[in-house]
């Protein structure tokens, strides 16, 4: 009963006051009638209270979420249905669903009488600006009495799971021979002759085994040529995500994290889509995602499951111990890099394998500020040293639109290309 007691509202305990007063001025003034309303007026919020406490679990509620993964900026939407059991009167019955800032605004609903008969449909959208798992919930409710004189919250529902993946920008376009790992040389086939079309060839460097001397390209081309059978034609390509929190700069969904995990996935879909294999890794290694060429869209859900729920490393430095991609050719998105990640960057990365990097100008998200002329001046450092040691770089900034900053990366990688066999 006290439990009961304590979902009195300020009307049902003003009454229940009331009703006490009024009991004591009749025996003051010994009136029975007086005495009577006083009974009835202090029985009524007792046995409302007592009621509707132990009845309220007639209420029953469902929730869908349209979809159950939904992109950033892209719209979502959640359906809720509300019924009661039995033919027991409610009164009013007000809703309230549990939803986080990065969803949109808290939804509310009254509903001022809930029908025995039938399911009463509710619907509030979502504008998801973050990625991340999210939590939706819980859904909860405030039951009030007709006469509005006590009311009790109840939790219909628990939370909801709500996977809000990285925003995908579509592509164009790819790296002059990508995929097949020595991206400088090793670009174009060279059709050697009948029954060796399929043959890679490329220009001897200091070192190479002699017995994979090609004679008939190099009888043709007046120099001497090597075989690379052991690259496939349509091999992989690792993408490389910098997501050390030192690294970047900003807050929220203007943070430059949030910018480089929406070009990585970009580029991994893209690259995966156009029949590559795609490692996705850290700066530190770790694989992420590995997802076969010929794989469908259930691995581009992998890809962004992985980085919807990929959280800022506390690392400060790059350390890796070995070569990132492990032969294959190399797309890094970087964040803020001392000279000492740069160098361990390239240290195990051999020059005929192509590397390339777009290096975030993280300062520019603090300042708001995306002119080349005001890029700090460890931007430009790690830009020379990455370039010195053979690397394709391209250097992004708040307002870079990720179609061009492939495009860029794309030609930088057909500028340091070398065409082989041409004219054969």
């Amino acid at each position: 009963m006290l439990r009961a007691l304590s979902g009195l509202t300020t009307r049902g305990r003003c009454l229940l006051a009331a009703g006490v007063a009024a009991a004591a001025c009749s025996f003051v003034l010994n009136e029975r009638d007086l005495l009577r309303v006083a009974v009835f007026v202090i029985a009524l919020p007792l046995l409302v209270a007592y009621f509707i406490s132990a009845t309220r679990l007639r209420l029953g509620a469902a929730r869908s979420l349209r979809p159950e993964r939904v992109s950033v900026g892209s719209p979502g939407e959640v359906q809720l249905e509300l019924w009661r059991n039995g033919r027991l009167p409610a009164g009013e019955v007000l809703l309230e669903d549990g939803v986080p800032y990065a969803l949109g605004s808290r939804p509310r609903f009254v509903v001022e009488r809930l029908p025995h008969d039938r399911r009463v449909a509710l619907r509030y959208p979502l504008q998801p600006v973050l990625r991340g798992i999210q939590q939706v919930g819980p859904l909860r409710a405030t039951i009030t009495d007709p006469f509005g004189l006590c009311e009790f919250e109840r939790e219909l529902i628990a939370h909801s799971r709500l996977v809000v993946v990285p925003k995908v920008v579509g592509l164009w376009g790819l790296p002059s021979g990508a995929g097949i790992g020595a991206g400088d040389d090793g670009s174009i086939r060279l059709h050697a002759g009948q029954g060796e079309s399929d043959v890679i060839v490329r220009q001897y460097r200091q070192g190479d085994d002699l017995r994979k001397v090609h004679w008939r390209s190099t009888a043709r081309r007046d120099e001497i040529m090597v075989r690379v059978e052991e690259r496939p034609w349509r091999g992989g390509t690792t993408v490389l995500l910098d997501h050390r929190a030192a690294a970047h700069h900003g807050t929220g969904p203007a943070a430059s994290l949030e910018w480089a995990v929406s070009f990585a996935a970009s580029v991994a879909l893209h690259l995966r889509r156009s029949g590559h294999r795609v490692r996705l890794i850290t700066e530190h290694g770790q694989t992420l995602a590995d997802t076969p060429g010929e794989g469908g869209e259930h691995y581009d859900n992998v890809v962004l499951d992985v980085l919807a729920a990929l959280q800022p490393a506390h690392q400060r430095d790059i350390t890796l111990g070995h070569d990132p991609a492990e032969g294959q050719e190399l797309i890094a998105v970087l964040g803020t890099v001392s000279n000492e990640s740069v160098h361990e960057l390239s240290r195990y990365r051999p020059r005929g394998i192509r590397s390339l990097a777009v290096l975030l100008d993280t300062p520019g998200w603090s300042s708001g500020v995306n002119r080349p002329e005001n890029r700090a001046a460890a931007t430009e450092e790690s830009v020379a040293l990455l370039r010195a040691a053979g690397w394709g770089v391209v250097v992004a900034g708040p307002g870079s639109p990720m179609p061009q900053v492939w495009a860029e990366l794309c030609q930088t990688a057909t500028r340091r290309g070398t065409l082989i066999g041409g004219g054969l």
